[in-house]
């Protein structure tokens, strides 16, 4: 059904529209009578629905129009009006024609109702002609009777309105007052600019808080006499922008600062507000502090991206593990085909000499390898006597040829002495140092100096002031006249992930894990800096009387034995290699390179070995479930796992599965005759233990 609204107020065409749209209606509207007749003309509607009193042509003269043309008499028409000063009214429209009478305010349920009768009611009425009776002359007199009494009416309210207007006041001033409260006691701040000059007429208590000014010192300002030129433009323009377009505006962030001069993040909403004639008067603000929100959000980001970092090392451990694995088994065959080549070579020969020197290069391949498992997080780092020179020079060598030649390096290395701590992690304190201020001058050029010494700290001494015990330390100092670091940035640059450098250029963590590093040494570090004329790191630890001894490869006495052994590794040098040091040591060794085959092995001749050494990482089945499947067949029968790296490999895992003993690749000779002597000896000592 297609129903026209006719109603010169607003709010009371938009009530009807929603009552009568929401049980299916099609509606459209129109402010007065001459409106509605243009409308009309195009044909179409089912329902008219029009208020008495309005503008230029009002609701009776519309009924009368409508139920005297005969294109337009067969719609049913319901008066709908606020204006009712007794039955006569009623009577009046339903003389003119109106198929009901409807007095506002009216229940919306009780209102369909009537519209639906209605409706229902005219598609079984017989639309006739008028009476002859009813005279054009007879209407407009009851017309003008009507108009009569509604301006009497008119008038006795204008009195009454007149007669209570004190009231109204008072309720106006107390709706003023709290309208006042609410603004008051609202969190936000809330403030209103005149919309000429934009200077501040109004402002609420959280205005007061959040920027630092009274608002008796800010009412009659201008944004201005408060903020800094730059905010004050931004202000400014926002607010111009709001008058001249007349509409709100949304500021998802602004920046104030307080009349402390500290920085607050806001949200904030402006809205114009308009004058009779629909011209801007005054400019009303609500502004949210979402600082702590920002400075969350700031903080999730970080965190976020700190776990990003995480994963890439964690990926990049993984990745170091897998080499770490390969290479060990590489260096256990170069590490004991040496060691056996040493046993049969002439002593004192040529040959000899290239052989130990070839043996104590994979002697310190092995320590490089137990650096990348240390990166991989996978290795726990021994603690022990170590000298801090050769690190720095290794350190020093390695960077020459790997940074431009527009960076000159100097070395003042005075200090021969030992501290306690570990090689690999003394090795990446210098590293880090270094090529951190080589970074710095990456572009410029300039000057990279290290020094070693050994100072004394005393009493008056001003390590004392980063909480240096007295005694004997080494200073290692790294400086160079690179950038330098920004004093805003100096107090967080040990912190984990933060860095200065491009995407791509580093993770932060490096100056993080020297301060952890040096801390776990004993010792401290501390920074000075200047920008445009460099850093320098000074670092303090600790000096112990004991001196590392670094030895070369001697011969060495190791137990041996008669015992049979079966060895299974799938790397066939690897295999080679153990049985042939074996056999040396005077056991009965069978290989194989297949976890399978062994199984099979074992399982049709269990009491022929006395012992297993198995590989832990092999195709078809690794060492520890292949050592499960030999305890399966005969338990007493004791396994020894060699491993190059596993992550599967721990003390809880090893004795659940009843593993003897764990030999980590490279396997040197004489831990490996130690390592196979010392689990028969507790396996015949179980045994005699047994039978007694």
């Amino acid at each position: 059904m297609r129903v026209l609204i006719v109603d010169d107020i607003a709010e009371n065409r938009y009530l009807l529209e929603a009552i009568l749209k929401g049980n299916g209606y099609e509606v459209e509207s129109e402010v007065n009578g001459v409106e509605a007749m243009e409308r009309l003309k195009a044909g179409g509607y089912d329902l008219i629905i029009s208020d008495i009193l309005m503008p230029v042509m009002d609701g009776f003269q519309l009924c009368r129009k409508v139920k005297t043309d005969e294109a337009l008499r067969h719609i049913p028409f319901i008066v709908y009006t606020a204006t009712y000063t007794g039955p006569q009214d009623e009577a009046f429209a339903i003389k003119i024609g109106a198929d009901r009478f409807i007095q506002k305010p009216c229940e919306p349920d009780i209102f369909i109702e009537v519209v639906q009768e209605v409706m229902a009611a005219a598609h079984h009425r017989d639309i006739g002609p008028l009476p002859e009776s009813e005279t054009e002359e007879e209407i407009l007199k009851l017309y003008n009777e009507r108009l009569v009494r509604k301006l009497e009416q008119k008038m006795l309210e204008l009195e009454k309105e007149i007669q209570t207007k004190r009231e109204t006041e008072e309720k106006l001033h107390r709706a003023n007052a709290f309208l006042d409260s609410i603004v008051e006691n609202i969190p936000n701040m809330i403030f209103l600019k005149d919309a000429r000059e934009l200077r501040f007429v109004r402002l609420n208590r959280a205005g007061e808080d959040l920027l630092g000014y009274a608002r008796d010192d800010l009412i009659g300002k201008n944004d201005y006499d408060i903020f800094p030129k730059g905010q004050a433009d931004f202000f400014t323009e926002n607010d111009r922008e709001v008058l001249r377009r007349k509409k709100i505006l949304d500021i998802s962030e602004e920046l104030l600062l307080t009349r402390n001069k500290e920085e607050r993040i806001v949200h904030t909403k402006k809205v114009p507000i308009l004058d009779e004639e629909g011209e801007p008067e005054y400019l009303l603000g609500i502004s949210e502090d979402i600082t702590e929100i920002k400075r969350a959000e700031v903080e999730r980001n970080k965190l976020a991206d700190q776990l990003l970092q995480a994963q890439k090392l964690e990926s990049i451990g993984t990745l170091a593990g897998g080499i770490a694995h390969d290479f060990n088994n590489i260096l256990s065959s170069v590490i004991g085909f040496t060691e056996i080549a040493l046993y049969d070579v002439e002593k004192g020969s040529d040959i000899e000499d290239s052989l130990r020197e070839v043996y104590n290069a994979g002697k310190r391949a092995k320590d490089l390898v137990k650096q990348i498992l240390t990166f991989a997080r996978q290795a726990d780092e021994e603690i022990r006597p170590v000298k801090a020179k050769p690190a720095v020079k290794e350190v020093l060598n390695f960077l020459r040829s790997s940074i431009p030649t527009t960076i000159e390096i100097k070395q003042n290395i005075t200090s021969d002495a030992s501290i306690m701590g570990n090689p690999t992690q003394l090795h990446q304190i210098i590293m880090n140092l270094c090529t951190n201020a080589a970074y710095a001058m990456e572009e410029e050029g300039g000057t990279l100096e290290v020094g070693l010494e050994d100072i004394v700290i005393d009493e008056n001494h001003k390590g004392r002031e980063q909480g240096l015990k007295p005694g004997r330390y080494i200073k290692l100092t790294v400086s160079d006249t690179g950038t330098g670091i920004s004093p805003e940035n100096i107090g967080s640059i040990f912190e984990p992930y933060f860095t200065t450098k491009g995407p791509g250029a580093g993770t932060g963590f490096g100056l993080a894990l020297v301060h952890g590093i040096v801390e776990s040494f004993g010792g401290k570090i501390e920074v000075a800096s200047e920008l445009g004329k460099g850093s320098a790191f000074s670092i303090y630890l600790p000096i112990i009387k004991t001196t590392e001894i670094y030895r070369t490869y001697e011969m060495e006495a190791v137990p041996t034995g008669s015992e049979r052994i079966l060895f299974v590794d799938d790397e066939p040098s690897i295999s080679k290699m153990g049985r042939q040091i074996l056999e040396r040591l005077g056991y009965s060794v069978k290989t194989l390179t297949s976890s399978a085959e062994a199984l099979e092995l074992f399982r049709s001749r269990p009491n022929d070995f006395d012992l297993v050494i198995t590989d832990m990482t092999m195709p078809n089945m690794s060492g520890d479930k292949l050592a499960v499947e030999l305890m399966k067949i005969r338990p007493d029968i004791p396994v020894m796992l060699c491993t190059g790296f596993s992550k599967k490999i721990s003390d809880d895992s090893i004795a659940t599965i009843g593993i003897r003993a764990v030999a980590y690749k490279p396997i040197v000779k004489a831990d490996l005759a130690k390592t196979v002597r010392k689990v028969l000896d507790d396996q015949q000592q179980e045994q005699t233990a047994y039978l007694l």
